[in-house]
């Protein structure tokens, strides 16, 4: 069973102050959560949230299946998000998707094996003047090719 840490309850409680619709305080604290999950957000969380937050479960379960910043699943230690739209596809980012993919044996969607990659292919991520890139965890890479996307995954520690 899921339970955000003392500092994560503090969080929500925080967030729940600032604004006049608790409801507002749903993305920041699915956030927090997903951080505290492992990087995804269970139905454990939602259940969690919805108690801590006194708001129903199925207002917390829109928002987390509506914004694609939440992930559904587990993923692994890194999580590889391939921007696939236009400019990026222009630029070989669906290529690019399906080499990191080969070259890790994964599926898209799917953790590896070792646990540490799990690859997604994502809409715009706001550097289309830089494509093709990715986003690993929190970090930003553009201006790739093949070759420097699996040599800066291989780096990851």
């Amino acid at each position: 069973m899921f339970k955000l840490s003392d500092e994560g309850v503090a969080f929500v409680k925080k967030e729940l102050g600032r604004y006049e619709d608790k409801k507002s305080a749903i993305i920041p604290s699915l956030f927090r959560a997903q951080v505290e999950n492992k990087g995804w957000v269970s139905p454990e969380v939602i259940t969690h949230l919805s108690q801590l937050m006194d708001i129903p479960e199925s207002a917390i379960d829109e928002v987390a299946t509506f914004y694609t910043m939440f992930n559904k699943q587990p993923v692994g230690k890194f999580h590889v998000q391939v921007c696939c739209n236009i400019s990026c596809s222009m630029n070989g980012g669906r290529e690019m998707a399906d080499y990191i993919c080969k070259t890790f044996d994964i599926q898209d969607g799917d953790i590896s094996k070792d646990g540490r990659y799990t690859v997604s292919r994502v809409e715009c991520l706001g550097a289309c003047d830089k494509a093709p890139m990715m986003q690993v965890n929190d970090d930003y890479h553009e201006g790739l090719t093949q070759e420097k996307a699996v040599e800066i995954l291989r780096g990851l520690k």
